[in-house]
């Protein structure tokens, strides 16, 4: 084999080095190649006790990892030669368009989680054209989110409260400010066991002890926003120093039934959607007390332990509700392979709620842009691979869904 010294035009061309961006957190999230990268990141730079709250779930945490052995599980059927050029991901959803079938579902306590908080989420979802969802339990009020992202697709989600006229406030404020859709959470007549945030101490404000200000200590980042920014607080009511199984005990209803989704309608005009429905039954009921739409969830996996997973409940309660009536899920979505198999197997669209924030955590609204741009080129990319070119186009010979393993400990 003869050698012979490679030219230097020749070295150019065969030897590329990266570039070294100044900039290290755009660095660090372009580095980012899926959510659970970021993730990654996210349990780096936050401290324990705040990366737990959006990590964990109920006691033992089966439905958590339940939820995401239903996708992990599944199989694509793909068709071949189809020409797959021109895709469109757009979704027809409650009167409006969004450009990807996917929107961010609400989430407690978000500037706790860093500093940008709800303000980071509703601009990145105004910049990729999906709906954002405020909580009752935010930490951004109402009125300030609708500022931030005018032309945003801005939703409010409601826990029904014990004082029903403070309940009322809330969502004639919602109105006021220009929310479309209002989502009322059924799931939630007391706070699930979240043994982690126990564990950990987890109160609001957060209960300080040497641990977790030496935990916080190496994430300078963290502790320097929370401490330089506006005080965390529950932005839409005045909260107290309580745990937060104590908070949402004392204050949502575990009276909450059906004739109140009567009281709902009669005081919200716009789009009405129930969220935490898991079974045929209470779907069907919930439709015929007038509302628009439903959300197929257990919460994360965060209420109630070894609940049914919503994508394995999907074709039950599709098929008991009919082919009309808007069907949303969320739990267990890391991915746009989760978020296409969800609407083949029967679901119109779909919500994230940790993927959002692990983006939030590692990287403010950067991060949650990086996020959003990580479904949608997968989102894209797999439904080329299944031969076709809109969600619309999605059907359940397209998956193939294996419900039986058994969870393991």
């Amino acid at each position: 084999m003869q050698r012979t010294l490679p030219k230097p035009s020749e070295l150019r061309q065969q030897l590329v080095f990266k570039r070294i961006d100044p900039n290290r957190r755009r660095a660090r999230l372009r580095g980012a190649t899926d959510v659970w990268d970021l993730r990654r990141i996210a349990k780096r730079r936050t401290p324990t006790a705040v990366f737990d709250y959006v990590d964990g779930a109920a006691y033992s945490e089966h439905s958590l990892r339940r939820n995401r052995r239903g996708f992990a599980d599944l199989e694509f059927a793909p068709g071949v030669l189809r020409d797959v050029s021109a895709v469109d991901l757009s979704s027809p959803l409650l009167g409006s368009t969004m450009r990807m079938p996917v929107g961010i579902a609400p989430t407690g306590l978000t500037r706790l989680t860093h500093s940008e908080g709800e303000i980071a989420g509703v601009r990145a979802a105004q910049r990729f054209g999906i709906p954002f969802t405020l909580s009752t339990m935010g930490t951004t009020s109402i009125e300030r989110v609708a500022d931030e992202a005018p032309t945003a697709h801005r939703w409010f989600q409601l826990y029904l409260w014990k004082d029903r006229e403070r309940s009322l406030e809330l969502v004639q404020r919602a109105a006021a400010a220009g929310y479309q859709a209002l989502i009322i959470t059924v799931d939630t007549p007391a706070a699930g066991a979240r043994l982690r945030d126990v564990r950990n101490g987890m109160s609001m404000p957060p209960t300080l002890s040497l641990k977790t200000i030496l935990d916080a200590s190496y994430r300078p980042e963290w502790w320097f926003n929370y401490l330089t920014t506006e005080s965390l607080r529950f932005a839409n009511f005045d909260g107290s120093k309580k745990t937060l199984s104590e908070q949402v005990n004392s204050m949502f209803d575990a009276t909450l039934d059906f004739d109140d989704l009567d009281w709902l309608r009669q005081n919200w005009a716009g789009a009405l959607i129930v969220k935490g429905v898991q079974t045929p039954e209470d779907a069907v009921r919930v439709f015929a007390r007038g509302a628009d739409a439903i959300v197929v969830s257990n919460h994360g996996g965060r209420q109630l332990d070894r609940a049914p997973v919503p994508l394995h409940s999907l074709s039950s309660i599709r098929a008991a509700v009919g082919p009309e009536a808007i069907v949303i899920l969320d739990s267990g979505i890391m991915c746009g392979g989760d978020v296409v198999a969800a609407l083949a197997a029967g679901a119109d669209f779909t919500l994230i709620g940790r993927a959002y924030l692990y983006g939030l955590m590692a990287g403010g609204e950067q991060g949650v842009e990086r996020v959003l741009e990580l479904f949608r080129n997968e989102i894209k990319l797999v439904m080329q691979l299944l031969g076709v070119t809109s969600p619309a186009q999605l059907t359940p010979d397209h998956v193939r869904l294996f419900p039986t393993r058994q969870d393991r400990a």
